[in-house]
C-alpha cells in the first residue's frame, strides 16, 4: 500500500496542528512539523509478549546494543557515589569519578561471581563481601587476599568489564557492547527539541517504581497512545483532547504523542459547557494547585476573560506561575509547552515528557519472566535559577499488590496509573489464551507501537546492531 497522507485516520474535529496555529505564542518546529509514515496494518503475534524464547532473543540481540537510560546525574552527584543499575540479566555499577566523569562496569566479582553491590551508595573501593577481592571505583583491580594462591590472576586480567557511558541533559546512558551510533545520533531529534526545555536544569523530586504483572512491552505500550482515555480515564475527558492528539515518528528510535489539555474531548457532549468549566475541571483533576485554588490570591484561581479560550487562560496562569517559581523567563513559552502532555519515547524503554512543567519520565525494565516488569515514574522539577542542583530522591519501590496511589507524592497521577494497571494483568492473561494469537493496531493512533516493533525486529534479524 502506498504511503498515506499524514492526516489519514484522524478523528473528526480540530487537529493538533490547528491548535498550534491558535496558540498564544509562536510554536517551535518540533510542535508543528508533522512526522507520520504509514507502516502497514499487519497484526503482531501475541507470542512477542508471552514467549521466553522471544524474551531471550531480546536479551541477546537487542539489549546489549542499545543506549539504555540508566541514571540521572543527580543520582550520583559526588565523587564516589554509585548507582546499581540492573536490566535484562545484567548488573552494572555506575560510578562518579574524582574528575567528575562517570564510568560503568559490570557489578560482578571476577573471583566467584558474587554481585559486588546490591544497593546504591558511595565508595572509593568495591570490596566483595564474599572473599574480599577489591576494585577501585574506576573498575581497575586493587587487591585480593591470599595473592600467593592466584599467580594466574594479573591486575590487567582482573579489571572489571566496562560498559560505554554517555550523558545528555542530565541523563546517564550505558551501552553494554561498544560501537554504533553516538548518543546524539541515537536520540535524534531529541537534542534539538529539548534545547528549549533544558532537563539539565532539573532534579528528580519524585521517583516511584512498581512491579507489574505484565510484559514490559505491554506496559510500555499502554503509555504510547491517548485514545484509551475514553474508557480507562473518563474523568480526564472534560479537559483532554484525546482524539485531537498527534502521533509522530522519526527514524527507528524516537516517537511522540502530543496530547492537548485545556480542550474538551470530542467524545463528550459540549452543550452547556463553557471555557470556564474546562478550566475548573482541569485544575480540580490535575491537582496543580493548593486546596484553596478558588481563593482570589491563588495563582491558579484562573478566570477566563471574555473572548479567551481555556487553553489561553491556563497558559497565561502557568506562564506566570512557573516564572515566579523558577526565576526563568517563560514569556516565549507556548500554551502547549506549559500545559500539554508532550510524551516522547526513545527505543526501547525511555520516555521523557517535554515542556516546561514538572516533567514525567517513564522507564520499563523486563522482569524475570515475560509476564512481569518493573515500571518507574520519575518527576523532574526545574531548580530555581542560580541555585545548585540538589541530589535527587531515591526510588520508592512498590510491590505488586501496592497501588500507585500508595505513593501519595504522585498526587492524582497515582490514581490515573492505577486505572492503567487495572488493564495490564488481564491484557497479559488474554495474550496467553488468545485463540488467533494476534494483536491488531490502529494505523495512526497506534503508529508508535508499530514503529517500536519494527525497530525491535531490526535488532532481532541483524539489520540493526553489531552485524548490521
Amino acid at each position: 500500500m502506498a504511503d498515506r497522507d499524514p492526516g489519514a485516520g484522524r478523528s473528526p474535529g480540530i487537529s493538533w496542528t490547528d491548535l498550534m496555529k491558535l496558540d498564544s505564542r509562536p510554536a517551535p518546529a518540533s510542535l508543528t512539523e508533522e512526522h507520520y509514515e504509514y507502516l502497514g496494518s499487519d497484526a503482531l503475534p501475541a507470542e512477542r509478549y508471552t514467549s521466553e524464547d522471544f524474551a531471550r532473543a531480546e536479551r541477546e540481540k537487542m539489549w546489549p546494543h542499545v543506549w539504555q537510560f540508566a541514571a540521572r546525574e543527580e543520582d550520583l552527584p559526588e565523587p564516589g557515589d554509585y548507582v546499581v543499575y540492573e536490566n535484562a540479566g545484567r548488573s552494572y555499577l555506575i560510578s562518579r569519578q574524582e574528575d567528575g566523569t562517570i564510568r560503568a562496569m559490570h557489578n560482578v566479582c571476577l573471583h566467584r561471581g558474587r554481585k559486588l553491590r546490591t544497593e546504591d551508595g558511595a565508595a572509593d573501593r568495591f570490596v566483595c563481601p564474599f572473599h574480599g577481592f577489591a576494585w577501585h571505583k574506576d573498575g581497575s583491580f586493587d587487591s585480593m587476599p591470599c595473592k600467593w594462591d592466584f599467580p594466574h590472576l594479573t591486575a590487567d586480567r582482573m579489571e572489571l568489564p566496562q560498559a560505554e557511558v554517555a550523558q545528555w541533559q542530565g541523563y546517564v546512558f550505558i551501552r553494554e557492547e561498544a560501537g554504533g551510533p553516538t548518543i546524539e545520533e541515537f536520540l535524534a531529534p531529541l537534542p534539538e527539541h529539548f534545547k528549549r526545555w533544558r532537563h539539565e536544569e532539573c532534579t528528580t523530586v519524585i521517583w516511584v517504581g512498581k512491579e507489574v504483572p505484565a510484559n514490559w512491552k505491554v506496559t510500555a505500550e499502554a503509555f504510547m497512545e491517548a485514545w484509551h482515555t475514553v474508557v480507562t480515564h473518563p474523568q480526564l475527558l472534560p479537559f483532554t483532547g484525546d482524539c485531537n492528539s498527534a502521533y509522530w515518528t522519526w527514524g527507528d528510535n524516537v516517537n511522540v504523542n502530543l496530547v492537548p489539555f485545556g480542550i474538551m474531548s470530542p467524545h463528550i457532549d459540549a452543550e452547556g459547557k463553557t471555557q470556564q468549566w474546562i478550566v475548573d475541571e482541569f485544575v480540580k483533576y490535575n491537582g496543580r494547585s493548593a486546596d484553596n485554588y478558588e481563593s482570589s490570591d491563588s495563582p491558579f484561581a484562573v478566570q477566563v476573560p471574555e473572548g479567551m479560550t481555556a487553553r489561553e487562560a491556563l497558559g497565561a496562569a502557568m506562564r506566570a506561575g512557573y516564572t515566579a517559581q523558577t526565576g526563568y523567563d517563560h514569556e516565549d513559552a507556548t500554551d502547549s509547552e506549559l500545559l500539554d502532555a508532550l510524551v516522547y519515547n526513545v527505543f526501547p524503554n525511555f520516555a521523557p515528557w517535554g515542556g516546561y512543567m514538572p516533567n514525567i519520565v517513564y522507564r520499563w525494565r523486563p522482569g524475570k519472566t515475560p509476564d512481569s516488569c518493573l515500571m518507574e515514574v520519575r518527576v523532574l522539577s526545574r531548580v530555581k535559577k542560580g541555585e545548585p542542583i540538589p541530589r535527587g530522591v531515591p526510588m520508592r519501590h512498590l510491590g505488586r499488590d501496592e497501588p500507585w496511589a500508595t505513593a501519595a507524592e504522585l498526587g492524582i497521577l497515582g490514581d490515573v496509573l492505577d486505572q492503567d494497571m487495572a488493564n495490564l494483568q488481564f491484557v497479559q492473561e488474554g495474550l496467553h489464551c488468545s485463540k488467533n494469537g494476534k494483536v491488531q493496531l490502529a494505523d495512526y493512533q497506534e503508529i508508535r507501537i508499530r514503529q517500536f516493533h519494527r525497530t525491535l525486529d531490526k535488532y532481532l534479524d541483524g539489520t540493526a546492531g553489531p552485524s548490521a
